[in-house]
């Protein structure tokens, strides 16, 4: 069946790929839209394509203002990083079977990736009713013995109780009414269903609407919003990837099912390359296509060469980032093979709570305060500017509040008395909002690994020694670093084939790289020196790596400034990213996010509060919330 290139792949699911179509109408000619690409090409009538890739190019925001009579459409384009943030409007259009929405919506892993759904009627499925209207959360897609069906789970009395619904389950299934807030880059990776449009609401458009002439300032209304996707296809017998918006005017035919796919290239990528066994390696291949990663690995990945990949695996990074006032900060992944050296800068903490998760079993924490803060328990210590505390361990604390007794988390440690520097045992309440400046006085030059083994992250550093072993240390030349977390990657182990003298660890989830197929590498595999790369990631490359990659248990959050509210979590802590604006909290049934306001705070990161519910939270973040 004959349909637009635009609805064809939108309707395409990329499992699914690669696609074989035949160019029904369209022709283009060289000089056009292509050669701003580096990849000239024309489609005619009668030509055969192999779609080997699609992904978001940008996103077109259709505006529609009802303040006046009539009905007045504006479309804008935005780009994926857009800074704005969405609230999504439920669907009115309900899904027939199960199986539409398995095949349409993306069901994650993680718990923003869960759609959640109603059904206009009661049903039953292993002998458990669900209710009209109930909310049903899609969880996961299961196959078992080749038949498929959806994990899924009601929530009852404050329990979860999980059922498989089969795939030919019928019903008029309809989008629950999400308040989540996203950015625009998790609408286009997770709520942009199959086929359909989606409908969302801008939240807090202020900053964003400055930035894009054709969006009115202040904008907080819907706007349907249609991906336009770059399509990566081969020609027949030809090598080079060509890419084209998946907006041009072609008709075309899905052929698949009655070509040989085996008349093309078959490119890889490297997450293709990642899902192979370890009995499937090494192989040589050669390089199509690549996007620039370091200086080192550079020249090793330019296309036409020909590389063995030895095997896969996964490696221990540490990320860092520049510290600075403004928004330009730079970041890095540091691998421990690492060979410069660091000395220690002073560390700021905001409150109390910052202090008391900072202590390392290595030494005591010596700070200065730069923010007076009134205590108004007696018990409770007030502090100066200029005071200076050592911080030895932490304790609890008996107050009094209005004849009930209460515990209260408080920090032991010691006040420096001057002149004689006498100390007075002190607790500090961990709910002060304060100010403090780490005293050093360790002039030691200290290792990667030695840093991460004796010390609390985040840490803050400078490069005192440079890497001698690589021509160019890119840290080198930063003031100051904060280490803030370790994490574990995949990467997958090259050496070039005509000169093996070196092996390099590549990462798989940052570089967008083809690769053609020679031969299996039969020969013996030398072991050679694997060589580590310190790597400066974007921004957004930043966010989803802490947002999705490192979910280790750390000490909970920052306890509220009211004595009346008490909190006994054991959940992540996450350090303190980028600023950006945002926030009040706002409660949907089993989950809370963020909301907006005009304060400025720093984006959180998912994390578990003991007990049912789940919430993003910024454990140092000053302010009032409600419930």
């Amino acid at each position: 069946m004959t349909s637009s290139l635009q609805d064809l792949i939108h309707s395409l699911d990329p499992k699914s790929l690669p696609r074989i179509l035949q160019i029904q109408s369209g022709f283009y000619n060289e000089g056009s839209i292509y050669e701003k690409l580096s990849h000239e090409c024309c489609l005619s009538t009668g030509d055969v394509i192999k779609v080997v890739g699609i992904k978001v190019k940008k996103i077109l925001a259709s505006i529609c203002k009802n303040e006046e009579p009539g009905f007045y459409p504006t479309t804008v384009e935005l780009p994926l990083n857009y800074p704005v943030l969405c609230r999504v409007v439920a669907d009115k259009k309900p899904y027939a079977k199960v199986e539409e929405i398995v095949n349409k919506v993306v069901i994650g892993r993680t718990l923003p990736q869960h759609p959640c759904f109603f059904c206009a009627t009661d049903f039953t499925v292993e002998n458990l009713t669900i209710k009209q209207g109930e909310k049903i959360i899609f969880s996961s897609v299961e196959n078992s013995n080749g038949i498929l069906t959806v994990n899924c789970g009601v929530i009852r009395d404050d329990q979860i109780h999980v059922f498989a619904l089969p795939l030919s389950q019928e019903g008029d299934f309809f989008e629950w009414e999400d308040d989540k807030i996203y950015t625009l880059m998790e609408i286009v990776e997770w709520k942009i269903p199959r086929t359909r449009s989606r409908t969302v609401m801008f939240i807090n458009t202020c900053k964003a609407g400055n930035s894009i002439r054709s969006l009115p300032l202040d904008f907080n209304g819907s706007v349907i919003l249609t991906p336009v996707y770059e399509v990566q296809a081969l020609m027949k017998f030809q090598k080079e990837i060509i890419h084209f918006p998946s907006d041009l005017d072609v008709e075309v035919k899905d052929v698949t099912d009655c070509y040989n796919v085996n008349t093309f290239l078959q490119p890889l990528s490297l997450k293709d390359i990642l899902k192979r066994t370890c009995s499937e390696f090494p192989i040589t291949v050669a390089v199509i296509e690549s996007s620039i990663g370091n200086k080192q690995t550079c020249n090793l990945l330019s296309p036409g060469r020909e590389i063995v990949i030895y095997k896969k695996c996964q490696a221990r990074r540490f990320l860092a980032s520049e510290i600075k006032n403004d928004s330009c900060r730079r970041h890095f992944l540091i691998p421990t093979s690492y060979k410069g050296k660091f000395k220690r800068i002073p560390r700021e903490f905001p409150t109390a709570y910052d202090l008391e998760i900072a202590r390392s079993m290595k030494e005591k924490l010596c700070v200065v305060a730069t923010k007076a803060f009134e205590s108004s328990d007696e018990e409770l210590c007030s502090v100066s500017i200029g005071d200076r505390f050592v911080i030895p361990k932490c304790q609890t604390s008996e107050t009094a509040e209005k004849g009930n007794k209460k515990v209260e988390n408080a920090l032991a440690c010691e006040k420096i008395i001057s002149p004689n520097k006498a100390y007075k045992n002190v607790l500090l309440p961990m709910c002060m909002e304060g100010g403090f400046v780490e005293i050093i006085h360790d002039k030691k030059q200290y290792e990667l690994l030695e840093i991460c083994k004796d010390f609390q992250l985040p840490f803050n550093v400078k490069v005192s020694i440079r890497d001698l072993s690589t021509q160019e240390d890119i840290l080198d030349s930063v003031p100051c670093l904060q280490l803030e977390e370790e994490i574990i990657d995949s990467y997958l182990l090259i050496s070039s084939f005509h000169n093996p003298i070196e092996i390099w660890e590549v990462p798989v989830y940052r570089l967008n790289i083809s690769f053609q197929l020679l031969r299996k590498q039969a020969e013996d595999v030398v072991c050679f020196p694997i060589k580590s790369a310190v790597e400066e990631i974007t921004e957004e490359q930043y966010y989803m790596t802490r947002k999705y990659e490192n979910l280790a248990t750390n000490p909970p959050p920052r306890p509220p400034k009211h004595h009346n509210i008490m909190f006994t979590p054991n959940i992540p802590r996450w350090n303190r990213p980028h600023s950006v604006t945002v926030i009040h909290m706002a409660r949907s049934e089993t989950c809370w996010q963020w909301g907006t306001s005009t304060h400025s705070v720093n984006v959180g990161s998912p994390c578990h509060f003991s007990g049912r519910r789940n919430i993003q939270l910024l454990p140092w973040q000053s302010g009032s919330w409600h419930d």
